[in-house]
Parts: C-alpha cells; structure tokens; sequence
C-alpha cells in the first residue's frame, strides 16, 4: 500500500518495504536531478552536434542548459511531492481474518 505522509522534517513517505516506511529524502530528488540531467546533456549535445556539425557549438549548449534544466527539474519534483493529483489511498479492510 501506498502511504503518503508528510514527517516533521519533511520527508515523504512514499510507501512500506517489508512493513516499515519508505522515505524520500530531498537529497534523494537531487541525486534523480543529477542523473537526469547527464542522460539529458549527452541527447543534447548529440543532437546539438547533428544539427550543427560542430563539436565545441555542441558542448557549450550542453554545458548551458545542464545548469538550467537541474534547477527546473529539482524544482518541478518537489512541486510534484506537495500535489495529491493521481495518489490514492487504500484503506485497509475494516476486518481480519
């Protein structure tokens, strides 16, 4: 089940492994950023270096957007972590066996 619970410190709780909470650190949306953001300059530096044909045009497109994309990307995940759109909270049965 997917629990989403806001902590004092605020981390999310995005869910249970083996019975015990799973929290989302921001540290941990830095780290996606990070990694998104290399997959993201190698596509556009290849794709900056088709349409140009120059290497060193390519390089300092991706040296320039990595900078803005990261900050964007971060800042769109915790706008992301405050909306409720598409979660859903399953309620436990209201008996057992």
């Amino acid at each position: 089940m997917i629990k989403r619970k806001e902590s004092s410190n605020s981390d999310k709780q995005i869910g249970t492994l083996d019975g015990s909470p799973v929290v989302e650190k921001h540290y941990r949306s830095m780290l996606k950023a990070v990694s998104w953001r290399v997959t993201g300059t190698l596509d556009t530096m290849a794709v900056s270096y088709i349409i140009t044909g120059s290497f060193a045009m390519a390089a300092s497109i991706g040296v320039f957007e990595v900078f803005t994309k990261m900050v964007l990307y971060y800042l769109h995940e915790r706008v992301w972590s405050k909306l409720k759109v598409g979660l859903e909270v399953k309620q436990p049965p209201d008996y057992s066996i």
